[in-house]
């Protein structure tokens, strides 16, 4: 299983989460930068992944509110399509 590690110290905004996450996981250029382009990209994956969130206090004070819509779109795949699994710590 690959792993993608979110470390919310380095992650300052919702922008950087996009770009990271569109390099991590190689999505296409084409890559909308929101919620509705995450939630497609992240429900075509076939094989799965492990997205573990550290340093969560960080991350959510650094993305205020849009921390957890990030949260909740992974906790939505992992519970409804079963090829994203969430680790936060």
């Amino acid at each position: 299983m690959e792993r993608i590690i979110i470390d919310g110290d380095t992650i300052t905004s919702e922008q950087k989460v996009h770009e990271f996450l569109k390099e991590a996981l190689e999505f296409p250029d084409y890559y909308g930068n929101n919620l509705d382009a995450l939630w497609d990209m992240l429900t075509d994956i076939v094989e799965p992944i492990e997205i573990h969130l550290i340093n969560q206090d960080k991350f959510r004070k650094n993305l205020g509110s849009d921390a957890e819509k990030f949260i909740d779109v992974f906790r939505a795949v992992q519970n409804q399509y079963g090829c994203i699994r969430l680790k936060i710590d």
